[in-house]
């Protein structure tokens, strides 16, 4: 009883609602706070402050937190070598991914995935590369893709360079050009990606000692390109989130071998549970 109770406790604080976690989990909202209820009164603590924006973790809600999703993936790893065992394949995926992946990669890679595996389930949790490390190290999905080198914590197997392009408006006199130097780009007015979106651009600006002049700083991949478009200035983005050609948009190489590493991370692949390693294996035999 006390896993069920557990695994509705990590429903609640994921999603941040009961309400939602009821509908997640097909129960009542009555059975999700008898649960949580259930758990404080065990403990003699409260694990969960309700107010006016929300459910949040207290202090002792967040320490218990911990050892429960650990409780989780050991349940979890458990029953799918139990039914390994027995000869079949289940059992939950939860990957970390950012938005070019998930375009990229993961759709076909899931389609094929999935016919394969057809038990196993697969959550995905899109976020930015440091919400993506955060959820590695908290437990919330099994493992995650990242712009590398990320955390020295983390186990990691590199998957691909993807290199770095500059874009400008197709009426920008750098649009008649093939290739742009740094030089170049200093002069121009910049559309910088936030840095917890992305780290490369600015590492490789550093590294060749370039101070752009920034208009905007953005999160999202489509609003950088809608202002190149709209000629409010040029930017650097990967060669992934490039992939189509956009009207108005002119891509150019970028002078030099600049790229960002796209690899996996995990606290350990060693310790996944085994429908993980399956999907890790598939992935790397996929982008060969």
């Amino acid at each position: 009883m006390s896993l069920a109770k557990y695994g509705i406790f990590n429903t609640v604080v994921e999603l941040g609602s009961l309400t939602e976690a009821a509908a997640k989990l097909n129960l009542t909202q009555s059975a999700v706070s008898h649960a949580i209820a259930s758990l404080e009164s065990e403990w003699g603590f409260s694990i969960l402050s309700r107010g006016r924006s929300g459910i949040h973790l207290t202090s002792n809600g967040e320490q218990m937190l911990q050892y429960i999703r650990e409780i989780l993936k050991w349940n979890e790893q458990m029953q799918q070598q139990v039914a390994s065992i027995n000869g079949l394949e289940i059992g939950t995926i939860r990957i970390g991914t950012f938005s070019s992946v998930s375009i990229q990669w993961l759709p076909e890679v899931l389609s094929h995935f999935s016919e394969a595996y057809p038990l196993i389930d697969i959550k995905l949790f899109e976020g930015d590369y440091d919400e993506i490390e955060s959820w590695i190290t908290s437990g919330v999905v099994d493992f995650g893709f990242l712009s590398l080198p990320t955390l020295k914590s983390l186990d990691v197997i590199p998957l691909k360079k993807d290199r770095m392009q500059v874009i400008v408006s197709d009426d920008h006199p750098l649009a008649k050009q093939d290739e742009v130097s740094f030089q170049q780009i200093e002069e121009e007015m910049f559309i910088l990606p936030k840095i917890s979106c992305d780290n490369d651009v600015r590492r490789i600006l550093k590294e060749n000692k370039i101070t752009p002049h920034i208009k905007f700083e953005l999160a999202d991949d489509q609003a950088i390109i809608s202002m190149v478009q709209n000629g409010m200035g040029i930017s650097i983005l990967p060669e992934m989130v490039l992939y189509q050609a956009m009207k108005g948009i002119h891509v150019l190489q970028l002078k030099g071998d600049h790229y960002r590493s796209i690899g996996m991370a995990s606290m350990s692949f060693k310790t996944i549970s085994p429908a993980a390693k399956k999907f890790v294996r598939y992935m790397k035999e996929y982008l060969k």
